[in-house]
């Protein structure tokens, strides 16, 4: 999975829209222009860009096509709760209690102001938590103010989420420290702890409840992706993610709308969405699987949803899936090009650089495609990935293939939403300037594309690792190194002649869009450290495979010369056939510690180059930003659909509308699923089931 962050896991401006893709061209107008009087950027809270997502071709439809996006999208919100409390365990109730104040505002002015910008950030990030840097963030008005807040809103008719037995001063002492003290819990995930401290002791996210990790190396998981781990009188259980299970009534919710959908979908989707019950009413891993088959063989439908346990960045370990859910259309007229990469898979896998051993012989089933997304929830929502390759499984993506995605309507809502003032104050030469401005975007959705279609896709596993996940060697280190593998495929083969042949850009640009893509991935790794405010450690995988990438290629090659002028840093590309040599060098490494499941090489490999920085540099880099005014982040305000019924109560249509308004969003879909809630915390406080 790529996100945004301004190089290849990032956004980039896709096609025009309505036009088949087109060799590489100027990134400016790529999207051509602008609906009128459409906005995108909606606000700025703090460091995060609140920016509305849209979806143009979704009134074009067939109404079937509308129906069964409309119940695919139900889905989405019925299990967006599971992400919050696989976050942290607090995070419903404190939901709950900014939500009520939101609703119900009350107190003075100031206060009131900062329970918003709070309330926002919290959304934004699924939690108090900063999604990119994982330190907690906190409330900046007194626990006096809030509580005053709580009590006036509580006249006004608030309801707050009180324990049996609990009055309101109780339950703020319970949630003071949550929303108080940065020290307590100060990091959801933390994988580069203070010495002596263990991994999952250390990280605040609900995976796990008072187990460690070196506990875990003696027990055997049935169920590795979608459980919860926790110690019960001394023993280890697993609370499986299924019906019966934890998340039993978010699921069972989930299950009704997916149930729905399939009168509505064609019979490959169907089969699909049947598996996905499957798994989801046994929690096996069979059914796991049964289900990425099925979901892998589904090549040619026009709506798609990815709904579950996905991706492994949340957890420490590399090894639970957080629950997320996308529901999107293929854009056929943007996927020409991501096609032709997907049909010369088997090209790019024998000439990779790597030992030819981890080479796959016969690429199965690499299907790619440009999505608009309609609605993203849990850990793709509101802040989302810009590019998506699943299953995550290796014997999978191996024997059946796998499915890449490009989202273009994310890429060009970041595109409106940008100011692209980070390019000449980070960049060493007007020379670079201008070549980041004509070829950036064009430079950077190509990368993405590769990343996806063929970095994740490709490489095999060496036969002593069969039958077992990367993740199981690999731990913590497992996700930043694929994602690194990744890129490396993207940076070594968009020089390669391949690319021109392939009609991907035209002869006389090839040089220059493949130097303005190095030049950015280069910027990148110092422009990333404004999100970094605090620590001298990077978390968040995607963050640390860019930094390792660069850092080793300043090392180790001449490519990239870190120079300083004015007193500011800059990393500068001044050898783009050492660049590509030593990323040569540096991908076969990197596919031969993953194919070997290497442990210690790859802790060596992040902890020389990709974790640590140095605090002076930060520092420079979080003034420069704040200079110009430039956000951390983005998070999306999602389309929001809405049926037609008929007089019987049928859907007889869905229609489409953009809110504008992160609040009402927000609101509304803590209101569909209150019910469930109610009913999970219920059954949260009974007795463990597991196994």
């Amino acid at each position: 999975m790529t996100v945004a962050a301004m190089s290849i896991a990032c956004s980039g401006p896709a096609p025009a829209p309505d036009t088949e893709q087109s060799p590489a061209s100027s990134s400016d107008g790529a999207f051509g222009p602008a609906a009128a009087g459409r906005k995108y950027l909606v606000e700025r809270v703090d460091e995060a860009a609140i920016v509305q997502l849209y979806a143009d071709g979704f009134a074009a439809l067939p109404v079937k096509e509308r129906i069964l996006t409309w119940h695919l999208y139900q889905a989405a919100i019925a299990g967006r709760d599971i992400f919050y409390d696989q976050r942290y365990a607090h995070n419903l109730d404190m939901r709950d209690v900014v939500e009520a104040l939101i609703s119900h505002p009350a107190g003075e002015a100031p206060v009131r102001a900062e329970i918003e910008r709070y309330t926002k950030l919290f959304w934004a990030n699924s939690g108090p938590y900063n999604n990119l840097t994982a330190r907690k963030f906190v409330l900046t008005c007194t626990p006096e103010q809030f509580a005053s807040a709580v009590h006036a809103a509580a006249e006004k008719g608030a309801t707050f989420p009180l324990r049996p037995g609990e009055t309101i001063d109780q339950m703020l002492t319970r949630l003071k420290p949550m929303f108080f003290d940065a020290s307590f819990d100060p990091s959801v995930t933390t994988k580069t702890p203070a010495s002596g401290r263990d991994i999952l002791a250390s990280s605040a996210n609900n995976l796990y409840s008072g187990v460690t990790a070196k506990e875990l190396e003696g027990f055997d998981e049935k169920y590795p992706l979608n459980s919860r781990v926790v110690k019960v009188d001394g023993r280890i259980v697993e609370e499986v993610y299924r019906v019966g299970g934890r998340y039993d009534p978010q699921i069972r919710d989930i299950i009704t709308h997916l149930e729905a959908a399939i009168p509505y979908a064609p019979d490959p989707t169907a089969q699909a969405l049947r598996a996905l019950i499957g798994w989801y009413r046994t929690g096996e891993e069979r059914d796991r699987r049964a289900y990425d088959i099925a979901w892998v063989a589904d090549t040619s439908s026009s709506i798609d949803t990815i709904n579950g346990f996905t991706e492994v960045y949340l957890d420490a370990r590399g090894m639970k899936g957080a629950w997320e859910a996308l529901v999107y259309y293929v854009n056929r007229t943007k996927t020409a090009a991501i096609q032709k990469l997907a049909s010369e898979a088997q090209w790019f896998e024998d000439h990779m650089p790597w030992d030819r051993q981890y080479c796959k012989e016969n690429v199965q089933g690499v299907t790619a495609n440009i999505i608009d997304v309609v609605i993203e929830t849990g850990d793709a929502g509101p802040i989302t990935p810009i590019g998506i390759n699943l299953p995550n499984e290796q014997e999978v993506r191996e024997k059946y293939g796998s499915k890449s995605v490009s989202i273009a309507n994310v890429n060009e809502a970041y595109d409106r939403s940008m100011d692209a003032g980070y390019r000449s104050e980070f960049s060493w030469s007007p020379e670079e300037t201008a070549r980041a401005k004509q070829w950036q975007g064009a430079a950077h959705e190509l990368a993405t594309d590769l990343h996806e279609v063929i970095g994740h896709a490709s490489g095999r596993l060496n036969h002593n690792l069969l039958g077992c996940t990367p993740q199981t060697h690999l731990k913590e280190q497992y996700s930043a190194l694929e994602e690194a593998r990744a890129d490396l495929v993207a940076l070594y083969f968009l020089p390669d002649p391949k690319i021109v042949e392939m009609g991907l850009i035209r002869p006389e640009d090839h040089r220059e869009v493949a130097l303005a893509e190095y030049e950015n991935y280069a910027r990148t790794a110092l422009v990333q450290l404004r999100r970094m405010r605090e620590g001298t450690t990077i978390e968040e995988d995607h963050m640390r495979n860019r930094q390792m990438i660069v850092n080793w290629l300043i090392a180790n090659t001449k490519a990239i010369e870190r120079r300083v002028r004015d007193g500011k840093a800059y990393n500068v590309v001044v050898d783009a056939g050492a660049f590509r040599e030593g990323v040569g060098r540096l991908l076969a490494e990197v596919q031969r510690i993953k194919s070997n499941g290497d442990y210690a090489a790859a802790k060596a490999l992040f902890e020389r180059h990709g974790i640590h920085f140095d605090p002076k540099l930060r520092d420079e880099i979080v003034a420069r930003v704040e200079k110009l005014n430039l956000p951390s982040y983005t998070a999306f305000i999602q389309p929001r659909l809405e049926p037609v019924r008929a007089a019987d109560g049928a859907v007889r249509d869905v229609t489409i509308s953009y809110p504008q308004d992160l609040t009402a969003q927000m609101l509304e879909y803590s209101k569909a699923t209150r019910a469930t809630r109610e009913e999970f915390r219920r059954s949260a406080a009974g007795p463990v089931q597991g196994r």
